[in-house]
């Protein structure tokens, strides 16, 4: 760090110089010179700054921004504290990790806890035995070190977007005088969506190089569960869409399809069919974006995206590990790989965005509004866009990646001391497809690419080194996302 200091130092004092020999030489050495002193400069400036500066000239509000959103449908209140020290006081022992779809007791809830931390992955799970569950809310919320904070996807996309003073938001979903206290002043709540008591929801956070007997996180991250049947069917959806007549809002933010993993198959089914039917009501002028969750039944998943939801909604957005189980439900491509090693692969992620929007998105022959995804993992950010739908992606995607930096360190603006640009510096576009190889400039770190009439714009995120929250960090980035995106009438 002190020899890019004193490197600076170095050429600010040659610049002087030049300036005051400036007279003294020809005008075009000067220009060239002082263009390759400045050049020196900026790179001597960190990687982090140097992104930073980059992203501050690319993100640009849209021409035609939103006025009205519409957020539903799960809303809780979060539980946070460390897995480690909630599993501690639960009188769990460190043992063996395994992946349980549900959880039905605490030694369940420790096997998962440990699969997930030594993978350094997030996930979502449900829990089945309502008195088990309320004694480990009632352990997890007496904790000296628990925090409550609004919680479930649609109520933490709708606190973010209310902190734009020009956005009205509403808000549905099943809201208790908790989350109500919580929740921002422009955030409107529909009456008919508030119920008595609260639903609780469990984040057990735990950070990079944490340790939990033989297991050692490489990442921060976190893991949630919940015994929470108002979300879990969907109570407030019908209540959702009934309220759009009267909010006229110009985008809509749905989610919580994943909460109805916990039950039957045969009412899940059921009560599928009928969002189906909720959602189809919604005005076709309106955009609809779908944020998913962690899933872990491949038969809901293919429901979901084939001929149930993803046909009507025109924006989804998820993470890396929704990504690659949405493809392995679908037998899409790379749907063999069993789990991303480390970073995941751009070519891989590139070529699986690819095939959704192609084989499900929008087209002549298919009748599908599905035109734009946001995919966003630890190191770096891609929105997939079917040309002629969206504008103003570039400032969009570099929006929800700066979103990623100041939200995980819990700073006003990113501090450059603080986080590192982890993205790879060099990657492959596709590897189903002659790729084209793409080197990574920090001065200007939107990258973009085309194939087929589908654009895609990447950009790396500045990961901070000392995660303050990592809870709802995705529905922050795809809030940022849509705030900066513009949907182009049809």
């Amino acid at each position: 760090m002190w020899q890019r200091s004193v490197c600076v130092g170095l050429l600010a004092l040659a610049l002087g110089y030049l300036c005051v020999l400036g007279p003294d030489l020809p005008p075009a050495a000067l220009r060239q010179l002082s263009a390759s002193l400045l050049g020196t400069l900026r790179r001597a400036r960190s990687l982090e700054a140097r992104t930073v500066a980059a992203w501050q000239a690319a993100i640009v509000r849209p021409a035609r921004g939103w006025a009205r959103v519409a957020v539903g449908v799960n809303a809780c209140v979060d539980v946070v504290l460390s897995g480690v020290k909630l599993l501690e006081a639960l009188g769990l022992e460190p043992g063996d990790g395994k992946n349980h779809a549900v959880l039905s007791s605490g030694r369940d809830l420790g096997e998962a806890f440990t699969h997930f931390m030594q993978r350094g992955a997030a996930a979502e799970r449900f829990f089945s035995d309502a008195a088990a569950f309320q004694d480990i809310a009632q352990t997890a919320s007496e904790h000296p070190a628990a925090q409550l904070y609004v919680g479930g996807n649609a109520a933490l996309i709708g606190q973010k977007l209310a902190t734009n003073p020009d956005l009205k938001i509403l808000l549905c979903g099943p809201v208790g005088p908790r989350l109500h206290e919580l929740l921002d002043d422009n955030v409107v709540v529909p009456p008919e969506s508030m119920q008595e008591r609260d639903e609780f929801h469990l984040i057990l956070e735990y950070q990079a190089g944490e340790e939990w007997g033989h297991v050692r996180a490489p990442t921060a991250n976190r893991f949630i569960f919940s015994h929470d049947l108002s979300n879990g069917a969907l109570n407030m959806l019908e209540v959702f869409v009934s309220s759009l007549d009267e909010f006229q809002p110009d985008l809509v933010v749905l989610s919580g399809l994943h909460m109805m993993e916990g039950q039957s198959k045969e009412a899940r089914q059921r009560r599928l069919m009928e969002a189906v039917a909720s959602i189809s009501d919604i005005p076709t002028d309106i955009p609809i974006h779908l944020e998913l969750a962690s899933m872990t039944d491949q038969d809901f998943m293919s429901n979901i995206m084939h001929q149930q939801v993803f046909p009507l909604v025109n924006s989804i957005g998820l993470n890396e590990q929704e990504l690659l189980f949405l493809t392995q439900a679908a037998s899409g491509p790379h749907a063999s790989l069993g789990s991303w090693s480390g970073i995941p692969d751009v070519g891989v992620v590139s070529d699986i965005l690819f095939w959704i929007l192609k084989e499900h998105g929008k087209a002549a022959e298919r009748p599908s509004d599905l035109t734009r995804i946001h995919f966003h993992t630890l190191a770096y950010h891609i929105l997939a866009t079917v040309d002629g739908h969206w504008g103003n992606q570039a400032a969009a995607v570099a929006a929800g990646a700066r979103a990623a930096g100041t939200q995980a360190c819990a700073t006003d603006t990113i501090d450059t001391s603080r986080v590192l640009l982890k993205a790879p510096r060099e990657f492959l576009t596709s590897h189903t497809e002659a790729p084209a190889k793409i080197s990574l400039n920090p001065d200007e770190p939107v990258v973009h690419w085309h194939r087929e009439g589908i654009s895609f714009h990447f950009t790396p995120v500045l990961v901070c080194k000392d995660p303050v929250r990592t809870v709802g960090l995705g529905d922050a980035i795809s809030a940022e996302g849509l705030l900066y995106s513009e949907a182009y009438p049809q």
